[in-house]
């Protein structure tokens, strides 16, 4: 009997080093989104964090209301991130979600898309202030240590686009320099066969690089359109010194049978 107990701190130790993360763009709170505004999706949302139970959410496009909403729902959790707008609350967050009884957080920031990302700015032909927000977090039981970067680059500019992908492998090399596994998670508002994503690949292991196009889970951009197949994959799970067991994009419909967002969620299984 006493080596049947012995072994259940063993096994939650192993587990322990299995991740589930997930990227997902929840789309903001727009009073102009017809059957889909926010009040008709947040409930699925949630519930889809409570039933797949992530370690980390890297969330694109949430607002301070979201955000409020979804810190009281999902009671596991807490996060960290900021505004975009004036680095506090105004504006569109990209917080990181992280399960508050498994990890804490050791440092975290946000830094801009701009040649100036210590301070709230827009950056080169972008159409507003983009941010990545970042921490790095060590798991309360094995003391194992992960960064996480999450981010949201402009859908208008294209120097933007080129200049934010230079900007934050820069700041991935300073700031990890001892090399500690690491996740960077994002809607980056491009496609696969594009320079930057492909700069992306180079660096960092795209988790579903490997997806064919004829897969009708290959898109995550759908506009809320649930009669068509989306073609666009725009949004990624990229991973540093980890291990990649599986991954998939997620098709999550609300009651209405419409999409929980024009975004679907990139779900990942990963081991240190």
């Amino acid at each position: 009997m006493k080596n049947i107990f012995f072994l259940f701190p063993l096994l939650f130790f192993f587990n322990s080093n299995e991740l589930k993360v997930v990227s997902y763009n929840i789309r903001y709170n727009s009073p102009n989104d017809g059957i889909n505004i926010w009040e008709n999706r947040k409930s699925t949302i949630s519930k889809f964090f409570v039933d797949e139970n992530p370690d980390f959410a890297g969330l694109q496009e949430v607002t301070h209301s979201q955000l409020s909403y979804l810190s009281q729902s999902l009671v596991d959790y807490s996060f960290i991130g900021v505004g975009r707008d004036d680095g506090k609350t105004k504006g569109e967050y990209s917080p990181v979600f992280y399960n508050k009884k498994k990890y804490k957080v050791l440092f975290h920031d946000t830094f801009w898309l701009s040649p100036t990302p210590e301070k709230v700015s827009v950056g080169w032909d972008a159409s507003m202030e983009r941010i990545c927000t970042y921490g790095l977090f060590e798991n309360i039981l094995s003391k194992e240590k992960i960064w996480f970067f999450n981010t949201h680059f402009d859908h208008i500019g294209n120097d933007a686009r080129k200049n934010s992908t230079d900007l934050i492998l820069k700041m991935i090399k300073n700031i990890n320099s001892n090399n500690i596994p690491l996740i960077l998670t994002g809607d980056f508002n491009l496609e696969d066969d594009d320079f930057s994503i492909k700069k992306m690949q180079k660096q960092l292991i795209d988790v579903l690089i490997n997806i064919e196009k004829s897969n009708d889970y290959y898109g995550t951009y759908n506009a809320f359109n649930n009669k068509l197949i989306s073609q666009k994959r725009i949004d990624y799970i990229f991973i540093k010194n980890l291990k990649l067991k599986k991954a998939r994009h997620v098709h999550l419909q609300t009651p209405f049978k419409g999409w929980a967002s024009d975004h679907h969620p990139v779900l990942s299984i990963l081991k240190i």
